[in-house]
């Protein structure tokens, strides 16, 4: 009854924390580690002290999971060297450093150990960052940069905190950790496809929305556990089977399947991202009473803490510069590619090459000019470079990490504690001026999300193609055999405006259908209409599955014609399962 009540208590303050965040501009999960502080000091609450393990096993897969598959595909590539910078370079250094620094103020804590905490207190956590970032309007480059980040730099920072404490069992050997490292990554990587790739083909054949959820809810830790069973990074596994799941579900799964999992998955972010903040807060008042028996205070902890914050700000300040520097080359290299794939095409045309490979080549040659057109129009920087600096909050990462430090590590209940406060220090310090940096760096707003512009040609470029391929559906149906009729008149006109009217969410092209439908022998006048308007359909989702491997558009301005798409083919087709 008890746990119960609790459960209970629970959901009503995320819901409530939530609510209460939207209505005063205040990210949720600020608002819930302070309200978890509160709650821990009062007398009817008792002591929260979570395995670990029941962390990184039961909410780290499961919530990178839900980040990973919702990530686009196209900006994690076009992002990659900044989140390759961020989330392994920026790590180990930041590590590193932090390491030394830990070492020197606090001689008596080994080497080793103050490295294993620098791993543990590196990873960004962008939750908080990105649920302000959008609602305020930072750009969307940056958006995707922090998302991709958060993803990878978990990985990294898991990986070096196993190479610290083997380190600090005596078994540490330089080659040893970096090849063991390099292991990790790869064996993840290839492990994360091949789940991804057999979880994605298990799933496109079920017809069951039932059977599909179950499935759905178990791929991280499919891919999670048998990456850690032999010794590669799980959640690292986890992110490239979310990615992979993410790219080819607009393809291989159904739209109730997409509609279903958007919904679950949604729903299992906000409780394991939202829950895992208010146990932060929970935690505090056990973490002070275990450093009050020994002989490190408290008062040396949070000024260690604090001082281990501020390096923390630097090393990321500093690290900017170099990177948005030599990304400004980058547009000089996509030029380059562009124009390779230009007369590659252009030599493939003049050889009268096979007409599925020259389809490829044109998308490969409009992807690498949008790829183009994207970095001209978003190239980072000195503001990017500062918002970016501005936006390394720590989080459940963190927490979880720090944790399953073992007990026999000198100094253990100091570090876990350090590390709660960088956490809780950069959550708030971050989290509370984030919205000033945003709004003085660009007081007119950026330039971000989808814009009617942009909708309105995806839309144009959609019905055009529904509008060709009727054109050749109705020139087959003139000889076929197979029973199809000619549409009359008004069911060709009902099935343009049906057409027209998958988009209308995003581009207000909305029209009435008006009349009757006769019906006539052989193929019915409605199944002819439920036909054709399921090639004009397929036809538009092909076209989108185009735009998308080109990146002509954003990936904003994708999501919502896919989403329109979705529901309308939904509401045409309710009992598809």
């Amino acid at each position: 009854m008890e746990l119960g009540l609790i459960a209970v208590a629970a959901v009503v303050v995320l819901v409530g924390t939530s609510i209460l965040g939207g209505r005063i501009g205040v990210a949720a999960p600020l608002i819930l580690v302070v309200v978890g502080i509160g709650a821990g000091y009062l007398p009817f609450v008792p002591r929260v002290e979570i395995d670990p393990e029941i962390i990184l096993l039961g909410v780290l897969p499961p919530l990178l999971y839900s980040a990973a598959v919702n990530v686009p595909l196209v900006d994690f590539r076009r992002n990659f060297r900044p989140v390759v910078g961020l989330s392994v370079l920026l790590v180990i250094i930041s590590a590193v450093i932090v390491g030394f620094v830990i070492h020197l103020l606090v001689p008596p804590i080994p080497l080793a150990v103050g490295i294993a905490l620098g791993a543990v207190i590196s990873p960004t956590d962008a939750v908080a960052a990105t649920s302000i970032g959008k609602r305020l309007g930072m750009p969307d480059r940056l958006v995707s940069i922090l998302e991709g980040e958060s993803l990878v730099n978990d990985a990294t920072s898991l990986v070096l905190l196993k190479t610290a404490l083997a380190a600090i069992a005596g078994s540490f050997v330089f080659w040893d950790a970096a090849g063991s490292f390099g292991y990790s990554v790869i064996a993840a990587i290839a492990i994360g496809i091949v789940m991804g790739v057999i979880t994605v083909w298990v799933r496109s054949k079920l017809h069951n929305p039932v059977y599909d959820t179950i499935i759905s809810f178990v791929v991280p830790f499919v891919a999670f556990m048998p990456a850690e069973e032999i010794g590669a990074s799980g959640v690292l596994a986890v992110v490239v089977t979310g990615l992979y799941t993410g790219h080819h579900a607009a393809k291989r799964f159904s739209p109730q399947a997409r509609m279903n999992e958007r919904l679950n998955w949604r729903t299992v972010q906000f409780a394991l991202e939202n829950g895992v903040f208010l146990v932060m807060g929970l935690q505090l008042h056990t973490l002070l009473d275990e450093v009050d028996d020994t002989e490190l205070q408290l008062a040396h902890v949070a000024l260690i803490a604090v001082g281990l914050v501020v390096i923390l700000i630097l090393l990321r300040g500093a690290f900017m510069v170099p990177m948005i520097w030599t990304m400004r080359g980058d547009e000089g290299r996509i030029q380059q590619r562009s124009d390779g794939f230009t007369r590659i095409l252009s030599r493939a045309r003049r050889a009268d090459t096979d007409s599925r490979k020259l389809r490829k080549l044109e998308i490969l040659e409009q992807r690498s000019r949008a790829d183009l057109a994207h970095e001209q129009e978003q190239q980072l920087g000195w503001r990017d470079g500062v918002l970016l600096s501005w936006s390394g909050m720590r989080g459940v990462v963190t927490l979880a990490a720090a944790q399953s430090i073992s007990t026999d590590v000198p100094y253990r209940p100091q570090l876990i504690l350090i590390a709660f406060l960088v956490a809780v220090l950069t959550l708030l310090l971050h989290g509370l001026t984030l919205p000033l940096f945003i709004r003085k760096l660009w007081p007119e707003g950026a330039n971000t999300g989808s814009n009617s512009g942009e909708l309105q040609s995806l839309s144009r470029d959609l019905f055009d193609a529904a509008n060709t391929a009727l054109e050749d559906e109705l020139e087959i149906d003139k000889d076929n055999d197979e029973g199809h009729v000619l549409p009359t008149d008004d069911v060709l006109k009902r099935v343009r405006l049906n057409a027209k009217s998958a988009l209308a969410p995003i581009s207000f092209l909305n029209a009435p259908v008006t009349g009757p439908i006769p019906h006539q022998s052989q193929e019915t006048q409605a199944a002819c209409f439920r036909r054709l308007t399921r090639v004009a359909l397929d036809a538009q989702r092909e076209a989108l599955l185009e735009e998308r491997a080109i990146g002509r558009y954003s990936s904003h301005t994708l999501r919502a014609a896919e989403l329109a798409l979705d529901a309308h083919e939904a509401r045409i087709n309710p009992n598809a399962f």
